[in-house]
Parts: structure tokens; C-alpha cells; sequence
């Protein structure tokens, strides 16, 4: 044994341990993917979080359970890939950089397109790896030679090709349609960027008179100002109301433009007055009626939000400043009638924060119908993906039948700009909706294809919108791995094992994916789709930037270390897809939850210290596994127990049960292992050092200990590498790079433990009683177990050793009857065994006796006061609910120490 044996520090420090192993795991490249490996491949693509982000507690659930997967599979013996990467997030990017500009006096057209990319880029080589390094804190075991960037160039490459793969196929098509517009990005939006939100406004009824003079109609709307764009009035073919006015005109009220009434069964009667205005360029149904009875189409909107010419006189005015102005003018004019206090659902854009306009646009499409078809067919053939829970197969099933066609137009700067470029030529000279176009991969190939189509003598101008975010993020499970190419990483990891994302992004991400993934390489991009909860703060309620009540993980790691966290994040997960809520006090910035898993992680420390310090310089290795028939029964138990444990995480862990795996570690580790067996053997460590028992508790302890350290390395993965390498004595190895514990069966015995119950169970009842006696710690006693059974008699016999040692006891008496007379003696109960200490020499139980009646009298004394209080009708009725509710919570304390005293008197016999 070698005097210079390195030992644990006397107290653990997560700070200076958790970024030594982060370092030294990318330094090593200790989980840089080999396509050459053997093992079965497991992959995981993380989703990409921002370029603009940084770290919140939704991003720190999602990668501690990828990082669960990921370890536990590296340790299975997997071929393992963990791909990181960040999104460029268009609007994102564009809403930061804008607000720079405008601080500055700018709008990015002031510095065109060419500078604006040049500072978007600089900032994100300045701001964008924040979220990345945040990342490695967390322990992310990622790949990080294989990160990627949505706008790196084989990402770009993947994204021309899976456009021009599309549009050939007449899947994507560019046409005049009514979008989602976000005035604040300005830029279209897709459907699912819209978040519906229910807000307090007003529905305004007017008078619109019949154009022969022979009375009006009334209408409703909560849009006033889209008046000014109708081209109809609408309304349903059954209502016997209006059949007579079908077919007539009216003339607009403040515009004086003849439009006519008309009748179509999307109109509800019960709506408003049954009237609809029809406003064909700035309302969804309005656009169908529009088409269906080839009404013009008016659009009154800049893309600001500001009215443009066909408003007449608001001209130039926003959006709800010219609402007021049309509902006054309209009132000055005799045409209001009434107006009425209305709550209904405004759709807002989720990125501009603003409520979206309904606006007549060319835009490109993609067709979703052939897409989400063949994703819904491999979900009902084959159940693929498997949604875990799979309550959200419906969801996502649902989703795929309701999708529309995909705006992909976006009117930004940042992003993939769209591979098609205009035809100008002498007689076409301006870009309109009908311009000829060429998808091409880049310039040179739209050159050639267009003078192949249209002559020598023209010039290209490229789309200059950039495609939705989304777009590339639904090609990422592959184009990350190098799709279109077919790459060594493509052939090896794709589909990808488990996609873990929040319930929240099924329809904007995964369905998208699915959809993508079909088309391109015919498979679905992940076998299991592991939906996970929320984390709400202390009140339960959802984290959000508006509610100012998000929890920096990055303040508790430094309060408490990463593992701290990520052990309480995986642990208080009660089942797949659960949300969890983190305690947190913001005053503080402690957490009970969090203190609760440091402690955990101090306990595992201290436990190891001990053992170390008591193997005499060995390794599990060198002391060797022990021999089964020299093991002791305390020996036995703890292996029954930790091989049940491998066995219940293993089978957790590909359940998805994370959570259950992270209890029961805990509930091994600290009661099983440390509270326990510890105990047990402190007296075999402490003998000769030459006999075979203790040889046999250290083997028993270096292998449990081991062998534990590895079942909670994918959980705890910082302090497990460090006591890990101390217990070995390694240099050149990594914990996260051993063998996942497998369970031998044939160490597993039910019996034994169900046994072992019984001895816990009887030490922890005799350590009560010395308690409640008030007997010294140092003190030996005497003691009596009484049973009838004959199999409990024989369990406590085979383990008098141990209730003797961790009990305190010179004498023990196991009898199936009890003498007549015994003296007074403080008795309990386990099962059918009774346990008596007598007390006779040991303590003055008079003493003791008056003690507990004085401590009985004064108790009672204080339930009977705050009875009588709360029993007064003047008292409930006048004090503040808060004084009621402490003074009863009082009363329960009190009745529940009574109870105690009783029963600890009574015990004294």
C-alpha cells in the first residue's frame, strides 16, 4: 500500500469538481461519436435552442433527461452520438438587431442587406455561443466536434436542396394568398406562429342603407376599420330574415362604393345581427366567400399597419388610430347604432407580440396535404413515431389532419434567402406577381437555366425573402448528420433513437420533422418521441418572460452545484410528461428541493470518504469481487438489494421513468447503503486487519460502491467521475466510459430482505425507545424480543451481532414467551415481535415519569386554551381568517404532542 494514496477532500466543492470534469471530458473528447464502434447506435439530435438564448429552466429540464439517455446508453455499451446545435432564429436575431439600429437612429434599409448580414453575423460570433456554454455546465455529454448552426453552409446546402427537391415536385408553389402578417417583424407568419388570446374589446353595430333608398341593414364587427376594404354583405341562405334583400346592393357608408348582398352558408345566423360585412383581402372567411362569388379584393393595409391609399382620408394612420377615427366618423354621420362591450379571440404573433393582420400577400407555400399523409401513415401502420406518453399520439395525429399549406416566405434578411430568382428583362423590368422565376441551386445554375428559357438578354434578381425558421429546423435530425450526402454519420445514426422536446412544439417542430423526414429519406427522423412537462415555479404556475417568475438555473448552480440540480429536476418528475415545481425562494435564491439533492450529494461523499478510508489503500479492483460463500448476512443483504436496484433502474431508465430511477438511487444510497450497511460492518473494518471478514466488508463495500457510483453517473455525473477516479486509482479512464452494472440474479433474494425488514425494523424501534427513555448513548441495556413465531425467532437469532452493535446492547433475550415478571421495562412493537428494554439500574423512571406528566399537564393546558378560544363564536367571527387558521394549525400541533406523551408514558409499564 502506497503512503500516498489520494484521498477525498474533507468536504465536497461542485464548483471547482464540476468544471474540472468539463474540461477534462471535452479535452479527451470523451464523447465524440465513432461510426466504427460496434455497439447499436443510439443517437439523440438535441433541439436547437436559439442563437439569441440563454440558458432557463425549460432548456436545463429538456437536457438533464437527454443527458440521463444519452450517459446510460454510452455506459450500455451503444454506439452513442449526442449532436448539439443552435437555431439562427430569424425574427429572433432581427428584433435585437432592429432595436440596436432604432437606438442608433437606423432602420436596417438605411444599411442594406450586405451590412445587416455583416453585424448579424458578428453578433452572433459575439452573443452566440452563450447558450452553448451553458450547456457544457450543465453536463451535456454532446459531441461538440459535430455542433451545428442552422445557417452553416452543409445546413444551407440541405435546405436549397430540399426547396428545389419540393418545388420540381409541385409541392411548393408561390401565389397571392391572405397570411398571417406581423407588422412588428414585418413579415408573414405561419399559422402555427399565431397564438390566439382572449382580450376585452367591443362589437360595433352600423346602418348600411340600401341603395335604392328603401332602408339598410345592420352589421356587426369588431374590426371596424376593414370596413373601408368590404366588397359584400353576407348572409346565411336559411335566414328568412334577409332572402328578400339577396341579390340587392348597398352602398358603402363614408366610401360610397356599391356592394352587393349575397348569401352563403358559412355565415352564422346567431352571430351579431346575422349581417356580415365581407372584407375578402384582410379576413380568412372572408377571403373564401371573396373567391367563391368573385368579389373584388381591396386591400386597405401597409405592411407597417398604417392604412394605405384605398382608406381615403385615415390614409397613413395605424391600424387603431384609424379604428377610432372610422367608428367617429361614422357616429358623426348618423351610421353608428350601438356599440357593445365584447370578449373575444384576438390572434397574436408569437414572436412580434403583436396582433397579427390578415393581409392579401404573394407568398410561397408549401402543399402539407401529400407530406402530413404520409407521416399519418406511418403513425397508423406502424406507430412510428412512439410518443412517450402516448396520449400525445392524438394530439400529433390531430395536428397532421388539420395542417394547412405552410407559409415559408418570410420578409426578413437573416436566414436562408430563397434559392429562386426573377427574370428581368426590357419588356418586364419590374417584379410583380407575374414574373417569371428559376429555381436554381445558385446564381450561375438560374443564369443558365433562364437563357436557356428566355434568351441571352435579361438579368436575374434572387427572391430577397428568407425562408421560416421552421424549414430548416424540419430537415435537422438529418441534415445535421450531412442529408442530402450520404454520409458515414447518416448511414449510422439516422433515424435518430429519442427526440425528448416539450408538448408545446409538437405541432410547430415534430410534425414538421415527421412531415420532412418522410418526404426526403422515407423514414420517420426518431423512434421515440419523449414528451416532457413544464417546470413551474414555486406556486405551481407556468414559467414566462410576462410573468416574471422564471427561475435562473444558472443561480442555483452556482449555489448549489449542477448535479444538485439536475438530480432534483430528474427526481421530481412523477412520470413521463409530468410537470414538476421547483421550490425557490427569490428573495434568497435557495431552494429546499435543490438543498435537498446538495445534501444527497454530501451524503454520497461522506459515505465514499468512509469507505476509502477503510479499504487500507486498496481498489475494488485489486481487493477483487467477494467470495458468495463468505459472505455475511449483512453482506448478502446489500447485494440482494443493490442487484434488485440495477434491475429496477435499468428497467426504468428505457421505460422512460427517470424520475422512479432517480428515487430509487436515492432511497439505496442514502437508507440501504450509507444509513445501514455502513453501520453493519463498522466493527468488522475496525478489528484485525488480517481476518476474513474484513476482508470480505471491504470487498463488499469497494463493489457496491463501485458499482453504485455507476448507476448514478448518467444522474449525477460530475461527482460520480470524481469519487470514482479517487476509488480506482485511474488516470487514463472515465467512469462515463464504463460498463452500465448489470444485474445478477442469483444475487437477488426476496426472502433475505423481507427478513432483513424485520432487523431493521427492530434496531430502529430499540433506538426509538433509548430515545424516548432518555437513556445515554453510551449506555448499554439489556433486551427482551418476544415472538410466538418461530421463523421471526430465527432471524432475529442470526442477526444479534448486528441489533447488539447498532443498538446499544450487552444483553439480548429472543424468547417466545415473556417471564411473569420482567419489572418496568419501555416497550414497542415490530410486526408480531415485541421489544422491551428493562429499566430497572439504567434510569430513574419516577423521574423521567414526572418529567413526561409535567410536560403532559402543560400541553393539555394549551389544547384546552385553544379550544376554548376557538369554541368562542365572538372569536371566530371578529378575528382575521389568518389569526383563526394559525390558532387552529396550534391546536393540531398540541393534540399531536399529547399523543406522543400519552404514548410514551404508557410505555413505560
Amino acid at each position: 500500500m502506497s503512503a500516498n494514496v489520494p484521498e477525498l477532500p474533507t468536504q465536497y466543492d461542485p464548483k471547482t469538481t464540476e468544471a474540472k470534469w468539463q474540461e477534462a471530458w471535452e479535452t479527451h473528447q470523451v464523447f465524440k461519436a465513432d461510426t466504427n464502434h460496434p455497439g447499436t447506435p443510439y443517437s439523440i439530435v438535441i433541439p436547437p435552442p436559439n442563437v439569441t438564448g440563454s440558458l432557463h429552466m425549460g432548456h436545463a429540464f429538456e437536457d438533464c433527461l437527454m443527458d440521463v439517455l444519452m450517459r446510460y446508453h454510452r455506459m450500455c455499451g451503444h454506439n452513442t452520438l449526442c449532436l448539439p446545435g443552435t437555431d439562427h432564429a430569424s425574427i429572433a436575431v432581427h428584433t435585437i438587431l432592429d432595436r440596436q439600429l432604432k437606438a442608433e437612429g437606423k432602420t436596417r434599409y438605411d444599411m442594406g442587406r450586405e451590412k445587416f448580414l455583416e453585424k448579424a453575423w458578428q453578433w452572433k460570433e459575439e452573443s452566440g455561443g452563450t447558450i452553448v456554454n451553458q450547456l457544457k455546465r450543465m453536463g451535456l455529454s454532446a459531441d461538440w466536434s459535430r455542433e451545428r448552426f442552422t445557417l452553416d453552409e452543409g445546413l444551407s446546402k440541405a435546405v436549397r436542396k430540399a426547396f428545389i427537391q419540393l418545388y420540381e415536385a409541385g409541392l411548393i408553389y408561390r401565389g397571392n394568398y391572405l397570411v398571417n402578417w406581423c407588422p412588428a417583424s414585418l413579415s408573414a407568419v405561419s399559422d402555427l406562429e399565431v397564438e390566439s388570446k382572449e382580450v376585452d374589446g367591443h362589437l360595433w353595430h352600423f346602418r348600411y342603407p340600401l341603395t335604392d333608398g328603401t332602408g339598410y341593414i345592420e352589421v356587426a364587427t369588431t374590426r371596424p376599420e376593414t370596413m373601408l376594404g368590404d366588397t359584400g354583405v353576407a348572409v346565411n341562405p336559411n335566414d328568412k330574415r334577409y332572402q328578400s334583400l339577396i341579390g340587392k346592393t348597398l352602398t358603402l357608408p363614408l366610401v360610397g362604393r356599391e356592394i352587393p348582398i349575397f348569401a352563403d352558408e358559412l355565415v352564422d345566423p346567431e352571430f351579431g345581427t346575422g349581417c356580415v360585412k365581407v372584407t375578402p383581402a384582410h379576413d380568412p372567411n372572408d377571403f373564401e366567400m371573396g373567391n367563391r362569388h368573385n368579389l373584388p379584393f381591396i386591400n386597405i393595409m401597409n405592411k407597417d399597419g398604417t392604412l394605405n391609399e384605398n382608406a381615403g382620408i385615415f390614409q397613413g394612420q395605424d391600424r387603431y388610430v384609424a379604428r377610432k377615427n372610422v367608428v367617429k366618423k361614422l357616429e358623426e354621420e348618423g351610421y353608428l347604432i350601438k356599440v357593445e362591450e365584447y370578449r373575444h379571440a384576438v390572434p397574436y404573433s408569437d414572436r412580434g407580440k403583436v396582433p397579427v393582420e390578415p393581409l392579401l400577400s404573394t407568398q410561397w407555400f408549401v402543399k402539407i396535404e401529400p407530406l402530413s399523409k404520409k407521416a399519418l401513415t406511418f403513425l397508423d401502420e406502424y406507430n412510428s413515431p412512439r410518443f412517450v406518453p402516448d396520449r400525445w399520439t392524438k394530439v400529433y395525429r390531430d395536428w397532421l389532419i388539420k395542417l394547412k399549406d405552410w407559409c415559408i416566405s418570410r420578409q426578413l434578411w437573416w436566414g436562408h434567402q430563397i434559392p429562386a430568382w426573377y427574370v428581368i428583362s426590357e419588356t418586364n423590368n419590374e417584379i410583380t406577381d407575374h414574373t417569371p422565376f428559376i429555381v436554381a441551386d445558385n446564381e450561375d445554375e438560374a443564369i443558365k437555366k433562364a437563357q436557356e428559357q428566355y434568351g441571352e438578354n435579361i438579368t436575374l434578381e434572387q427572391d430577397p425573402d428568407v425562408l421560416d425558421t421552421w424549414f430548416s429546423s424540419g430537415l435537422w435530425p438529418f441534415s445535421t448528420l450531412g442529408w442530402p450526402e450520404n454520409t458515414e454519420d447518416l448511414t449510422r445514426y439516422y433515424p435518430t433513437s429519442t427526440l425528448v422536446t416539450g408538448f408545446d412544439i409538437i405541432f410547430f417542430w415534430v410534425a414538421r420533422m415527421t412531415m420532412m423526414a418522410g418526404y426526403f429519406t422515407d423514414q420517420i427522423p426518431f423512434k421515440d418521441v419523449y414528451i416532457h412537462g413544464l417546470v413551474r415555479d414555486e406556486n405551481g404556475k407556468k414559467m414566462s418572460k410576462s410573468a416574471n417568475n422564471g427561475i435562473d438555473p444558472l443561480i442555483l448552480i452556482k449555489n448549489y452545484g449542477t448535479d444538485a440540480l439536475r438530480y432534483t429536476l430528474i427526481k421530481e418528475v412523477a412520470g413521463a410528461g409530468q410537470d414538476i415545481s421547483l421550490q425557490y425562494n427569490r428573495k434568497t435564491d435557495e431552494s429546499e428541493s435543490v438543498e435537498a439533492s446538495r445534501n444527497f450529494a454530501n451524503k454520497l461523499w461522506n459515505a465514499a470518504r468512509f469507505v476509502m478510508m477503510n479499504l487500507q489503500g486498496n481498489t475494488p479492483k485489486t481487493l477483487g469481487v467477494p467470495d458468495r460463500e463468505k459472505l455475511e448476512l449483512c453482506d448478502r443483504w446489500i447485494l440482494s438489494r443493490f442487484h434488485q436496484l440495477v434491475q429496477q433502474t435499468r428497467n426504468y431508465v428505457e421505460n422512460y421513468g427517470l424520475g422512479e430511477a432517480a428515487k430509487g438511487l436515492y432511497e439505496f444510497i442514502w437508507g440501504d447503503f450509507c444509513d445501514w450497511y455502513i453501520e453493519l460492518v463498522k466493527t468488522r473494518l475496525w478489528k484485525d486487519s488480517n481476518t476474513e471478514s474484513r476482508l470480505v466488508a471491504q470487498q463488499t463495500l469497494a463493489y457496491v460502491l463501485d458499482n453504485t457510483l455507476r448507476l448514478l453517473h448518467p444522474f449525477m455525473p460530475h461527482i460520480t467521475e470524481e469519487i470514482w477516479q479517487t476509488l480506482t486509482q485511474t488516470s487514463d479512464q472515465f467512469l462515463a466510459l464504463q460498463a452500465y452494472p448489470i444485474a445478477d440474479t442469483q444475487a437477488i433474494d426476496p426472502q433475505l430482505e423481507t427478513s432483513f425488514d424485520l432487523i431493521i425494523a427492530t434496531i430502529r424501534t430499540l433506538r426509538n425507545l433509548r430515545a424516548e427513555a432518555e437513556i445515554k448513548p453510551g449506555v448499554k441495556v439489556s433486551v427482551i424480543l418476544q415472538s410466538e413465531n418461530e421463523h421471526e425467532r430465527a432471524i432475529l437469532e442470526s442477526a444479534q451481532p448486528y441489533i447488539k452493535d447498532l443498538s446499544k446492547v450487552e444483553q439480548l433475550t429472543i424468547t417466545p414467551q415473556l417471564e411473569a415478571e420482567i419489572g418496568q421495562v419501555i416497550a414497542g412493537v415490530v410486526g408480531t415481535v415485541q421489544a422491551l428494554i428493562p429499566l430497572s439500574g439504567i434510569i430513574d423512571i419516577a423521574n423521567l415519569r414526572g418529567k413526561l406528566e409535567k410536560n403532559l399537564a402543560k400541553i393539555e393546558a394549551e389544547i384546552k386554551s385553544l379550544s376554548s378560544r376557538l369554541s368562542n363564536p365572538g372569536f371566530v367571527n371578529k378575528a382575521p381568517q389568518e389569526i383563526i387558521q394559525g390558532a387552529q394549525e396550534s391546536l393540531a400541533e398540541a393534540q399531536k404532542q399529547a399523543e406522543i406523551l400519552r404514548e410514551r408514558l404508557h410505555r413505560l409499564k
